[in-house]
């Protein structure tokens, strides 16, 4: 049986924070699924599918690890997958409290379904995706912040207005 994990979010953008979990994840399991989510409670900046296509050219490199849009439950797409356990990032004690909960919440759902937690390498421990967005939008440089194929899209979208 091969032990399939599922690291979801709506990585908008996908930062190099991400990009390190994904890497030590696939390090750990046999395949992982980046789900990108559709929340409709937010307004992302990229739309799904490009939210999709970015984390797919920032993991090409990881033979293990696929990207898959997805909506709905989590543990519905986690049983659909045959997933054996979930990823989550937690920054420091904001994360753990919400994080816990949601653990819990899924494993009533999808009894069985476990959650690792992993803390980002410390250089990006700091990071998200909401920091990238506030400082894009005020004109800051977010190069050092997020895989090249973001700062490609964003150009082109620049060039494009």
């Amino acid at each position: 049986m091969k032990n399939i994990v599922i690291y979801a979010g709506t990585f908008d953008p996908i930062t190099n924070g991400h990009l390190d979990i994904i890497r030590r994840a696939a390090s750990l399991f046999d395949k992982v699924i980046v789900a990108v989510a559709k929340n409709s409670s937010k307004q992302p900046m990229f739309s799904l599918e490009e939210r999709t296509a970015l984390v797919e050219q920032s993991c090409q490199a990881l033979a293990n690890v696929q990207a898959v849009s997805f909506s709905g439950l989590l543990a519905d797409f986690a049983k659909q997958n045959q997933a054996t356990a979930l990823v989550r990032g937690i920054r420091g004690s904001d994360d753990l409290e919400y994080e816990i909960q949601l653990a819990q919440l899924n494993d009533k759902l999808a009894h069985g379904l476990e959650t690792i937690f992993l803390p980002p390498s410390v250089e990006w421990r700091y990071l998200s995706s909401t920091m990238v967005r506030e400082i894009h939008k005020h004109h800051g440089d977010i190069q050092p912040f997020v895989p090249g194929c973001v700062m490609d899209l964003l150009k082109n979208r620049t060039e494009k207005e």
